[in-house]
């Protein structure tokens, strides 16, 4: 007995092809607006898709001119030291499908597979590579952007924001953090990113500066920083997720950094894709997703600052 088109595993098969083609254009467009990692952080896709490691070089620069005797052989010399760094590069992998009643149906009825099985598969690849990029991943020896290794972390001077009546040393607090980052280089940078937990972006947002002015906290200090005031440019500063926490003994964390691939960048030399779909059992056809990811390296940590307690 002949079996009707319809339930024939390759007409199947070659209909999921089709449809696939179609719906993975669509997907690799759309935008998540609450994936955080893509503007906090340079993503560096370059390099082999399959390269077990990326390998990287840091350099300092050291020596001082000073006076010397005009007949004097010891002259100062300036030098440059060199280190080695290595971040390893691992598979990750998240997928979709779809069964048998769902592809025969389409076929039956002359309508596309549904999409958001496709959309959610891409849509947890972000989720991955953000949780990865800014809380790391100890399974895979990774820190994040916040919670990198070698990072200084500061103590508040101005601890507990909430209970601060006096917003002046909010944003002396502020300011002190972009200040740190300018010490620490030895006056060479200076932070252009700020991250503040929710709740203490929510604060200076609604606060008014002072009983006189109309402008909040944040206005204030946007147009007042250290930062534009020097060089003329926007600081930019941002509330986001996961930083009411971040602190050592789990208290509340502000970072501050400079956002520059010299400084820190994430590594992705294969970004999300999906592979060719293949029928995985009788009534099933699945399509893989895979990525290859070598976490973040902050290759400057003086030049990202944390504090803690505010």
């Amino acid at each position: 007995m002949n079996r009707h088109p319809l339930f024939d595993a390759q007409v199947a098969l070659g209909f999921v092809i089709d449809q696939t083609a179609i719906i993975e254009p669509g997907v690799y467009k759309t935008i998540y607006p609450d994936v955080q990692y893509r503007d906090l952080v340079p993503v560096d896709t370059s390099g082999s898709e399959f390269a077990t490691s990326v390998v990287y070089y840091s350099s300092d620069q050291y020596g001082k001119a000073d006076w010397i005797n005009g007949n004097s052989d010891d002259i100062p010399k300036a030098g440059t030291s060199r280190a080695q760094h290595q971040t390893g590069v691992h598979t990750g992998g998240i997928g979709y499908g779809y069964g048998w009643e769902e592809v025969g149906r389409a076929q039956l009825l002359g309508i596309n597979l549904q999409s958001e099985d496709a959309d959610a598969a891409r849509r947890a690849s972000e989720e991955m590579v953000d949780r990865v990029a800014l809380l790391g991943d100890a399974t895979k020896g990774f820190t994040g952007l916040f919670n990198a290794a070698g990072v200084t972390a500061y103590a508040a001077t101005t601890g507990n924001w909430n209970g601060s009546t006096d917003t002046s040393l909010i944003v002396a607090e502020l300011n002190s953090s972009l200040i740190n980052v300018f010490n620490g280089t030895n006056t060479a940078s200076m932070a252009d990113t700020l991250l503040l937990p929710w709740t203490k972006y929510q604060l200076i947002a609604t606060r008014r500066m002072s009983d006189q002015s109309d402008m909040t906290v944040l206005q204030w200090f946007l147009a007042n920083n250290i930062y534009t005031v020097q060089f003329g440019r926007p600081l930019t500063i941002r509330g986001q997720r996961g930083l009411d926490t971040a602190g050592v003994g789990g208290v509340p964390r502000l970072v501050a950094y400079r956002n520059d691939p010299r400084v820190l960048k994430l590594h992705m030399p294969m970004p999300h894709r999906f592979l060719p779909v293949y029928q995985s059992g009788p009534l099933r056809w699945d399509v893989p997703g895979v990525m290859r990811l070598g976490g973040l390296d902050v290759r400057l940590p003086k030049e990202v600052v944390y504090v803690d307690g505010i």
